[in-house]
């Protein structure tokens, strides 16, 4: 019996489907849940969810948020989350760049300006290398808009 996975950001549902086993960022570590696991609540950090169904996976970017856990759903309420297969490459790289540029031109901004744009160059950063590793598999996860609330 699979486990009901959602995936939420602040703005749509990203992915609804079921999984045998979900694979977050947790703020400990990366995390395995299955179906029948304890309840459990936690913080995510940037990185990757894998969702696997079979011989079916389905890749998210995620720049943290929360994830809930119930024995029969996983509740991901992300900051931010794009599936493997929508990033646009050019656009992360261009927001690479600029992050990049920023960072190399004026180092005196105040702080909370640094650490946005630090956190741009990281979001952009992991978009391309998981864009970079998953799309040289040579095939997508699932046909366009299964599993997905697309």
């Amino acid at each position: 019996m699979p486990i009901r996975c959602e995936i939420v950001s602040q703005d749509r549902l990203v992915f609804e489907g079921e999984a045998d086993i979900v694979i977050v960022p947790g703020s400990l570590g990366e995390m395995g849940i299955m179906p029948g696991h304890a309840p459990l609540l936690s913080t995510l950090e940037l990185g990757v969810i894998r969702v696997k169904s079979g011989e079916l996976e389905d890749v998210f970017t995620v720049t943290g948020g929360f994830i809930e856990v119930q024995p029969d759903i996983v509740t991901i309420m992300a900051d931010a989350a794009e599936n493997v297969e929508d990033i646009d490459v050019k656009r992360a790289e261009e927001a690479m760049e600029r992050a990049s540029q920023l960072l190399k031109k004026d180092l005196s901004v105040d702080p909370d300006t640094y650490l946005r744009i630090e956190a741009a160059l990281k979001r952009s950063t992991l978009r391309l290398k998981i864009a970079a590793q998953y799309r040289k598999r040579g095939q997508r996860s699932r046909p366009p808009g299964m599993g997905t609330s697309e």
